[in-house]
């Protein structure tokens, strides 16, 4: 479904992503954005973030939507381009990871980018609500919540108080073809790919996607380079 909404996307957005209901209206198209063309297709918006996170690894990055302007627009409401779905860690923080600004992207963030009632409502209503084109599964390096979950099935330990519900939704993406360290990152690919692939088989998001209004993809941010790509 991915290849078939995307089209030719992958090549187009080159070095970058390229590698590798029931909800209450709220008001959902603000006034015109400032400063550039809100993307409107899942291959604009992967090629805008593709841009931005270029220039986060370059360290030229342009603070879009910042300014008087942007702000008095936001007040009228939202028309987020992009959803990213990504972990808790404060080291990945998506605004800046990707180079956006106020009201350019709807972040739904949890450890291990693990999903839930709220997580998946906050989703829905981005897509069905606010019409975003792509949902992006962000995992990255290091992730501290896909280590604790292999750390609890190597160890056979129940992690403390609530994370034991976190560990428990990674443990069936382990990865057993490796061990140490390499497991653990073997295991956030893994985990992104899975995550994915629920969200993907949601029916009102399917619909999306197979009508080419909507993208779900899987990404990974390296800390080492600042680079997302792209999870097959």
């Amino acid at each position: 479904m991915l290849r078939a909404a995307l089209g030719g996307t992958a090549a187009a957005v080159g070095a970058g992503l390229g590698a590798g209901p029931g909800l209450a209206p709220a008001p959902a198209v603000a006034a015109p954005r400032t400063g550039g063309t809100r993307p409107t297709t899942p291959a604009a918006a992967l090629r805008e973030l593709a841009r931005g996170n270029g220039r986060w690894r370059a360290e030229h990055q342009a603070h879009p939507h910042e300014g008087a302007s942007d702000r008095v627009a936001a007040v009228s409401g939202q028309h987020p381009f992009a959803l990213i779905l990504g972990c808790i860690d404060s080291r990945v923080p998506p605004e800046l990871v990707f180079d956006q600004g106020l009201g350019d992207l709807m972040t739904v963030r949890s450890a291990g980018e693990v999903l839930d009632e709220a997580v998946l409502g906050s989703i829905a209503y981005g897509v069905l609500e606010l019409r975003i084109p792509l949902v992006v599964v962000l995992g990255h390096q290091s992730c501290g919540a896909v280590a604790a979950a292999v750390r609890a099935e190597e160890s056979g330990e129940r992690p403390p108080a609530h994370i034991d519900y976190i560990a428990d939704r990674i443990r069936p993406v382990i990865d057993h073809g490796h061990t140490g360290p390499a497991r653990i990152d073997a295991t956030i690919t893994a985990n992104v790919r899975h995550v994915r692939g629920l969200l993907a088989a949601e029916p009102d998001l399917a619909a999306r996607v197979a009508a080419g209004r909507l993208a779900i993809v899987g990404a990974r941010y390296e800390l080492g380079s600042q680079r997302v790509h792209r999870v097959a």
